[in-house]
């Protein structure tokens, strides 16, 4: 039987079971001796085990098993010893390992020496925890595995070497000191055999650089090169998503629901040719009255199939808290409130990188010793906010101010006129770091600039607020789906556009008298804010008209609210989003595209991106100054 169909199934119902096993294995490390939790955890790596025996899939069937076996033994003692929870981890992250490679059609990696090591020892502290009724043991650091991201070494020999295989051997040794290898290719056996070798590639768990790596590595004797590759689960993703084959669950209630919407769509297909046909106008007017509901109810229920919760993102979170708290040495306790809110799988894909990132950078930079990070989503209208704060040490708008100041972001006075809010902001901007120290997830510059980007790409707006010593919140609003959202209908120079609503806090119709001038710049006096105002049809290089009554658009823009002027507000409406392609998708500020039903095409635009683009070096500062 070809089973190369159920593949894709197999995948996804895997992927599911280790993620259950991940939650299920930091949830006993809490609490070791759960026998619920243990045989959940049993029951887990059992599914794993059949599914894959099933498929072919050998090594993930041994290794599913070597893990079944393992975890039987705590089922009789009714206790996980906490080394036991890292090289259970460490065995759920090398099964993540083996699906990736089935997923990026490879051979599956070797896990006989995964098997070998530490599990005897482990057994037996399993034993005495068993004796000691539930007692846990001291931890033993030299038991817990490596963690850390794997990726590809290649070390190239230099030709003409004498014993090409122990040289080999010898460069395997030393790399070992850097992590655990989980398989070489030729295998350290071929190797012993004396195997011709001129090259090895290795696929290494390890914290530790590629730079200082490669310097170890090459400095030894007859070894040509060292260079790297990347981790083979990031090379999994990405070559499952060139090939673009995604698959989602359905519940069967949603799909009992499109086959009855279907029929109803096929009668009112009928109904409507026939009246047609009899030119009944009466039964043609109800009829697109039907069509009308019913489109609204399909449209209703297959946003519903993209629909899922936050969950499916977070559900990670709380093993790599853990692994960071053991590499900062830090007690951080993770909340998630809400993860059953609902987003587009698209917004949810395009978020996890930066949601794994902020809540690095809340430990890594936040938090000094203990604390508590957040993570709380909820919906207002069409909106979803997701919130990620800590309790740690905030941020310091002195220390803001004075890296602007030293990198020349801003002029003096203008940095001395920024408040502290518009301050926060600009830790988004690349480059910008308050870091003291370089680490693994913090002060390299890069990293809030890319969260931002993300949020802003999704349609969302992203704040960041903070008190020095209480904590940061970073605020991400973001539209429940990617596909339709609503926009607000604008008219510059006789052009209907469109903006997210998401950017748009509040609109606006002032007379002419009510805008003052501060220089040449126009401001208007809003809520004990001076908001400037700013001419879209300008920004857009269009024709700009006078007019008794300006219409406003207020946005936000670098933490600042902002006043678009256009010719005329025409009103909201929900859009189908058409991403657009060469050359269009060059337009500066444009994000997308729709169409009326009369056929017409309306850009929608970005304003913060426009106001990147069109204006150099934008700061309201100058406006203050003048002011």
């Amino acid at each position: 039987m070809d089973m190369s169909k159920y593949q894709e199934l197999f995948l996804s119902e895997s992927k599911e079971h280790l993620k259950r096993m991940s939650q299920l294995t930091i949830a006993l490390e809490q609490n070791p001796s759960d026998r619920e939790g243990i045989d959940a955890l049993f029951r887990e790596a059992h599914s794993i085990k059949g599914m894959a025996a099933s498929m072919g899939f050998e090594n993930t069937a041994t290794l599913a098993h070597h893990l079944e076996d393992f975890l039987d033994n705590f089922r009789k003692s009714g206790v996980v010893p906490e080394p036991a929870v890292d090289r259970l981890l460490a065995g759920i992250d090398l099964l993540e390992g083996l699906l990736a490679n089935i997923e990026a059609e490879e051979p599956e990696q070797d896990v006989t020496a995964f098997m070998a090591e530490g599990g005897e020892d482990l057994l037996v502290v399993s034993e005495a925890a068993g004796e000691s009724s539930g007692n846990q043991p001291e931890v033993n650091d030299d038991a817990s595995e490596e963690s850390g991201p794997v990726f590809k070494v290649l070390i190239d020999l230099a030709e003409d070497v004498p014993a090409p295989a122990a040289r080999a051997i010898l460069a395997l040794e030393a790399l070992k000191e850097f992590g655990r290898i989980g398989s070489c290719d030729p295998s350290e056996e071929e190797m012993k055999q004396g195997l011709a070798v001129k090259q090895v590639t290795a696929w290494l768990q390890s914290d530790v650089s590629e730079e200082i790596i490669a310097q170890k590595i090459s400095a030894m004797p007859d070894i040509a090169n060292v260079s790297f590759g990347s981790d083979r689960r990031q090379e999994g993703r990405s070559n499952r998503r060139d090939e673009d084959l995604r698959t989602v669950r359905v519940r069967t209630a949603l799909l009992d629901k499109f086959v009855n919407l279907t029929g109803e769509l096929i009668t009112n297909r009928y109904m409507l040719q026939s009246a047609a046909r009899s030119q009944e106008w009466n039964d043609i007017d109800s009829g697109l009255n039907l069509l009308t509901r019913l489109v609204t109810d399909l449209h209703y229920h297959v946003l519903q199939v993209r629909m899922t919760p936050l969950e499916s993102i977070t559900a990670n979170l709380p093993r790599l808290v853990r692994d960071q708290c053991r590499k900062s040495d830090k007690k951080v306790k993770l909340e998630i409130i809400g993860d059953d809110v609902e987003l587009d799988r698209a917004i949810l894909e395009d978020l996890a990188d930066p949601l794994v990132h902020m809540v690095r950078n809340a430990i890594d930079h936040g938090i000094e010793k203990e604390g508590t990070v957040q993570i709380r989503a909820w919906r207002e209208k069409d909106l979803a906010l997701i919130e990620v704060s800590d309790d740690g040490r905030g941020i310091d708008p002195a220390s803001v101010r004075k890296k602007l100041n030293e990198k020349n972001f801003l002029k003096p006075a203008q940095i001395k006129a920024l408040t502290d809010r518009e301050i926060f902001q600009w830790v988004c901007y690349p480059g910008f770091s308050t870091a003291g120290q370089i680490t693994e997830t913090s002060g390299r510059g890069v990293g809030m600039d890319v969260v931002k980007s993300a949020v802003e790409s999704l349609g969302g707006m992203l704040e960041i607020a903070s008190k020095r010593g209480e904590g940061t919140r970073v605020l991400m609003k973001l539209p429940l789906s990617i596909a339709i959202i609503k926009i607000l209908l604008v008219e510059c120079d006789g052009q209907t556009l469109g903006i997210p609503v998401t950017r748009v806090l509040r609109t606006l119709d002032l007379g002419s008298n009510e805008v003052q001038l501060s220089g040449k710049q126009r401001i208007y006096p809003l809520d004990d804010e001076v908001i400037p105002l700013y001419s879209l049809n300008r920004l857009l290089h269009l024709q700009e008209h006078e007019a008794a009554t300006m219409h406003l658009v207020i946005s936000e823009i670098q933490g600042r609210k902002v006043g678009l002027i256009v010719d005329r507000l025409s009103g909201q409406q929900e859009a189908f989003v058409k991403t657009l392609v060469t050359p269009l998708s060059q337009l500066a500020g444009v994000s997308g595209a729709t169409i009326t039903g009369e056929g017409k095409i309306i850009f929608i635009l970005d304003p913060q991106v426009l106001f990147e683009v069109e204006t150099e070096q934008f700061s309201f500062s100058e406006v203050e100054e003048s002011a």
